[in-house]
């Protein structure tokens, strides 16, 4: 196999399952970029139905006693809420906005879990009204206003001090996180739950997202069933429920490399029972929260190339025509990303390009990506953009987010359409 054989194949297994080059122009779910393109308009995010499907079932094969629930913050939408409510998911929520998309998506209250660090009253209420499987208490005055609110069930969110190899920005286990509750403010918390008559179902941990090896979590169940012990000790109480998170990281680039589902959660599930018969407790039911590696992989955004600038030799710029309004990852966490023209997927490179947005900012969409030599017009088309890129988008400049389709079988549905400068002025309040 030649070099660029190597390069071509490698970029092409960080896009959805679905995706081929076909006579030199990309495909996704049977239908070529640049007829969606054509169809929806630049930047679209495009969601390949086959991949969403089989990550949700790689989760339900690998674990298929836990509740597996879609950490809905990675993309919050209604289509595909309803598309893994189908698959037997239901949906880790964390503000009124997500709860209600889950709730118009049909997840069944049994199957929701509500987050948040700073839940209001009303979505307190709220979430008892959706009947809510259970409700994460992450702050000491979280338990009475629970129990006013109408809350029955219940975990508690412990911060077990690991820190995860990941970005500082979605590093939530260690000491001083905002995230959840100290050891011994969280046996407290449990203490009072169970007087004020709620249901102490369990405990919730989280360490990080983005984590591409199973060390954290390894270490995560370890020190969750010693504590768990600790409970014991302290309150002759011990978790029926589990809630360890999400965290599974994706690839991005062609140099990173990240576990499959089925080895990360075998791993997880592996320690978590030898550590629960380590400290002799009754087994728990375990739930999952995946977010970025059920829609990560499976999602990929088009962009239409502007203007191509050589500032000097060593630098030559792509302008797109999106950017950090679409994905602020770049810009927040220093996250890489690659790509490939679209419609000249089988012409060989000409050199390495960095690509830009329009926005009013030295923005770094990509930095140094081999490319044949861009043209306007061309289509760029960037991987693994399905998690915290549209859930993260803004207005700046006054650009209107994209639009965000679902394919499968040749065939392609808008789940979010365009907004349109209309949408952005009618906000505006003038006199």
């Amino acid at each position: 196999m030649t070099e660029r054989a190597r390069h071509d194949r490698a970029v092409l297994e960080l896009f959805p399952e679905s995706a081929t080059v076909e006579k030199g122009e990309l495909a996704i779910g049977g239908r070529s970029a640049a007829s969606l393109a054509e169809e929806f308009g630049t930047p679209l995010v495009v969601y390949c139905e086959r991949t969403l499907r089989a990550q949700a079932r790689a989760y339900r094969s690998a674990a298929p006693d836990a509740l597996v629930i879609y950490g809905a913050k990675a993309f919050p939408n209604v289509a595909l809420l309803r598309l893994f409510a189908e698959e037997g998911l239901g949906a880790d929520v964390s503000t009124l906005g997500e709860l209600r998309f889950a709730l118009a998506a049909g997840v069944p209250g049994e199957r929701l879990v509500v987050h948040g660090n700073n839940k209001s009253d009303e979505e307190l209420r709220a979430a008892a009204g959706a009947a809510a499987g259970l409700v994460v208490l992450d702050a000491p005055d979280e338990v009475e206003r629970a129990a006013r609110a109408g809350v029955r069930r219940v975990l508690v969110r412990v911060t077990s001090g690991i820190e995860a190899d990941t970005h500082d920005a979605i590093r939530t286990g260690h000491h001083g996180s905002k995230f959840g509750l100290p050891p011994d403010e969280a046996i407290a918390a449990i203490a009072r739950a169970r007087e004020a008559r709620l249901e102490a179902a369990g405990l919730h941990v989280h360490v990080g997202s983005q984590l591409l090896d199973t060390q954290a979590a390894r270490m995560t169940v370890e020190w969750l069933a010693a504590f768990a012990a600790e409970c014991r000790a302290a309150l002759g109480w011990t978790p029926a429920v589990v809630d360890v998170g999400g965290g599974l990281g994706v690839r991005h680039v062609e140099d990173e490399r990240a576990p499959a589902v089925d080895e990360f959660v075998g791993e997880l599930v592996a320690r978590l029972e030898h550590a629960w018969d380590l400290h002799g407790l009754p087994r728990a039911r375990l739930v999952l929260e995946p977010g970025r590696s059920l829609v990560g992989r499976a999602g990929m955004t088009l962009y239409r190339v502007g203007v191509v600038k050589v500032t000097r030799e060593a630098a030559a710029w792509v302008a797109v025509d999106g950017g950090m309004s679409d994905n602020p990852r770049p810009q927040l966490y220093g996250a890489r990303y690659t790509a490939l023209l679209a419609n000249r997927a089988g012409e060989e490179r000409a050199g390495a390009y960095s690509v830009t947005g329009p926005h009013c900012e030295e923005e770094v969409v990509i930095r140094h990506v081999a490319l044949p030599e861009p043209r306007r017009g061309d289509l760029l088309a960037v991987p693994a953009t399905g998690a915290y890129t549209l859930a993260m988008a803004s207005n700046y400049n006054v650009a209107p987010r994209p639009a965000a389709v679902l394919v499968a079988d040749g065939r392609a549905r808008l789940i979010r359409r365009r907004e349109t400068l209309d949408d952005l002025l009618a906000r505006e309040v003038d006199g």
